[in-house]
Order: C-alpha cells, then sequence, then structure tokens
C-alpha cells in the first residue's frame, strides 16, 4: 500500500506582470518544479492558479474615476445608501472612494456585531450587557460612539467607522452611518440603495430591489477592466487610484493549461482558478470569503462534491471486531464497492461534502498564503487517491 496521500506543492513563478502569458508560465514553473524537486506529473493531479495573478495577466483593473463614472450613470440621486459593506482596506476601501466621488452624500448602513464575513465592529458579548436586539435594534452614530468608540479590529487595529467616515469625507463627500441588520433601514435615510455585500447579495437586492456591487463595473468604462459577472465584487487594492478586478472570461486559461500539461507529459490535469478559501478564523471570527465564489472557472472533472466513506465509523461499527492486515483489506473492499452515491447515509458522517472546488481552493489558498511565499500556483497531488488505491 502506498504511504502517501495528498500531496500539496507550492510553486514558484517568476512575478506576473500585465500582458504576460500566463498558461506558459503556470505550465513551465510547475515542469521546472518537478526537474528540480525530482517528481511526476500524474493523472489527476490538480494545478491550481491564485485569481491575483490571473487579473494581473489580463490587465483586468479599473480606476476610483472609473468607479464614481460608473456610479454617476446608474444613480439619478446625489444622496446613495451604502447597504452592508464588508470592513476592509483591502477589499472596500477604494470602491468607497469611488462611490464617494460619484456622489454628494453617503448614507453607510452597517450590519452589527460584525459584516458578513466576520469582522466585527464590536464583540458580541456587548449585546447582552447593553441589551440590544441586533434583529430590531437601529443605532445612530451617536450611540455607536457612545458604547463602541474605542473598539477596533481583533487583527487590524483599526476603527472602521472613523476610518471610513475619513476617506469619505477626503473626497468632500458627507457621510452617516447607521447601524441595523434589516436592509429596508436604508429607505428611511436615502432614495437609493447600492448592496455592497457579497453572499448575502441576492436577498438584500430583492428586498431593496436595487442595484449592487455586481452591478458596477460589469463592463467596461472608458477602456477600463471590468467583471461581467460579479462587478466590483472579489476586487482588491492595487494602488490608492487603482484596482485589480476579479478574473473576466477565464474559460479558455484553465483548458489552455490542461492541454499544455497534457502535450508535455501525457498526463490528464485538472486545473482551476482560486481565489479566498471557504474557512473561518476561530480567533478573530473572520469567515474568509471576500471574493464571490472560490473558484470562478475549473476544469470539468472538479465539478461536484466528495463521495467519500468515513473510515472510523466503519471501523468502529462494520468492523469493530477486526484488527490489522483483515482489517486493512476489509476497509479497501469496502472503499471500493462503495455506492456511487452515498449522500445522507450514516457512513459519510465528518465527511465534509462541501464542493470539491471549495475545499481545494482552502486548501490552495492556505498553501500560497496572500504574501511574500512566491508561489501563486499551486499543485495537489493524489487528491482523488483513497486508502483503497495500490
Amino acid at each position: 500500500m502506498r504511504n502517501v496521500g495528498t500531496i500539496v506543492r507550492g510553486i514558484r513563478t517568476p512575478i506576473i506582470k500585465e500582458n504576460d502569458d500566463l498558461a506558459s508560465i503556470v505550465v513551465d514553473s510547475v515542469m521546472n518544479a518537478s526537474v528540480s524537486e525530482n517528481f511526476e506529473i500524474l493523472d489527476k493531479d490538480v494545478i491550481a492558479v491564485t485569481e491575483a495573478v490571473v487579473g494581473i495577466a489580463q490587465g483586468n483593473y479599473c480606476t476610483v474615476d472609473d468607479i464614481a463614472f460608473d456610479i454617476k450613470r446608474k444613480f439619478k440621486s446625489n444622496h446613495i445608501g451604502i447597504v452592508f459593506p464588508i470592513l476592509s482596506r483591502n477589499r472596500f476601501s477604494m470602491i468607497l472612494k469611488g462611490i464617494a466621488r460619484g456622489c454628494s452624500k453617503i448614507t453607510m448602513l452597517l450590519s452589527y456585531p460584525a459584516d458578513e464575513v466576520g469582522n466585527h465592529l464590536f464583540d458580541e458579548k456587548y449585546l447582552r450587557e447593553y441589551d440590544i436586539n441586533p434583529y430590531v435594534d437601529v443605532l445612530s452614530y451617536e450611540k455607536y460612539n457612545e458604547l463602541f468608540k474605542n473598539e477596533v479590529h481583533t487583527f487590524t487595529g483599526i476603527n472602521y467607522v472613523d476610518f471610513y467616515k475619513e476617506l469619505v469625507e477626503s473626497e468632500n463627500c458627507e457621510i452617516d452611518f447607521v447601524f441595523a441588520n434589516d436592509p429596508k433601514v436604508i429607505y428611511n435615510y436615502v432614495d437609493e440603495a447600492l448592496a455592497c455585500d457579497i453572499h448575502t447579495r441576492f436577498e438584500t437586492k430583492r428586498l431593496l430591489n436595487c442595484l449592487g456591487l455586481d452591478d458596477i463595473l460589469n463592463e467596461s468604462v472608458n477602456g477600463s477592466g471590468f467583471n461581467s459577472k460579479y462587478g466590483l465584487l472579489g476586487s482588491n487594492k492595487s494602488t490608492n487610484e487603482k484596482l485589480k478586478l476579479f478574473p473576466n472570461n477565464s474559460e479558455q486559461l484553465v483548458l489552455d493549461i490542461q492541454r499544455m500539461i497534457k502535450e508535455k507529459t501525457n498526463k490528464n490535469v485538472e486545473v482551476m482558478i482560486y481565489g479566498d478559501g471557504a474557512f473561518k478564523d476561530p480567533v478573530g471570527k473572520i469567515w474568509e470569503l471576500a471574493d464571490p465564489v472560490v473558484s470562478p472557472f475549473y476544469t470539468e472533472g472538479l465539478k461536484g462534491t466528495p463521495n467519500e466513506i468515513k473510515l472510523k465509523y466503519v471501523s468502529d461499527n462494520k468492523f469493530a471486531d477486526l484488527r490489522g492486515s483483515e482489517l486493512q483489506e476489509a476497509m479497501r473492499k469496502e472503499i471500493r464497492n462503495k455506492e456511487k452515491d452515498l449522500k445522507g447515509q450514516n457512513i459519510t458522517l465528518g465527511t465534509t461534502p462541501r464542493q470539491i472546488t471549495d475545499l481545494l481552493g482552502s486548501l490552495c489558498d492556505l498553501t500560497s498564503g496572500s504574501g511574500d511565499k512566491g508561489t501563486p500556483v499551486v499543485l495537489v497531488q493524489r487528491y482523488f487517491s483513497n486508502y483503497a488505491d495500490e
């Protein structure tokens, strides 16, 4: 029996710049790594490319002025309600700057005690301490400051209310804040609203009958980059006047990488583009998924969810009296003969039946990191192997 299961390798590449031939860079980097580290490319290996370098290579950027232009043409009023933005300098500050540049006043509705991805304005223990009902209570800016003025983000040390206020006012735009968890509250203050949430945007847009960030820069503005499906969602700060957008129209990239590896190795690999992994930090309570999806583009073999049995459950129940080689052989036989769809059966308890791309994306995001590792490509080997494989 093989003694090693899944292997994950961060693959170093040259620094990616606009208009680079990304498919060739990815393939060459993987092939060079296989030589230097003395490993073979295998069938069903997964080559994952971070969305950041895809957007960079595509030149998929927009400016703060582009956002302001799109805001001005899509909103009649100069007073816009911003509903449920996340608390992030990297993800939202430049978007907010563009909105502020495109109007004269903003009323920002912030959810509390945290945004949708788990960034906290304040610890939820204060809800009980101050007898606040988050389902119905609306807090004014003055009340928020009275209770929570000195609260800062666990990891960044930033007071995001102060930060957003200063940013908007630096664009000669007024800003008011309201704190509530019912999006309809915004219409007590404005006539037009922009839903700025990510995963809950569908319900917010339905309730408010309004545009969302996915409707801003969903087409090119004055030659800018854009994302036809997600608009500004998934964008990152590039400079103080520029944002990198989520990858657009990248189906061909994953197919090209798959084809080129096949030509070089005669192996059939899977390829995906990944962004944030979908996992929650136990300390800061942040659900690490500020992108609209974990993987916007991937090859056919990555569709679906795992169909696995829980070895511990089977060992403790069906094979409770077996030990050693007899148990090993029985378990391998159980895996080989498992049904094609085990959904809902006790035998799967604890196997985390999430989307394969979400599981792989989390694995790859933790491997590549977001800092200075220099590994925007991740090679995952034997992910689809199991205990029954020789």
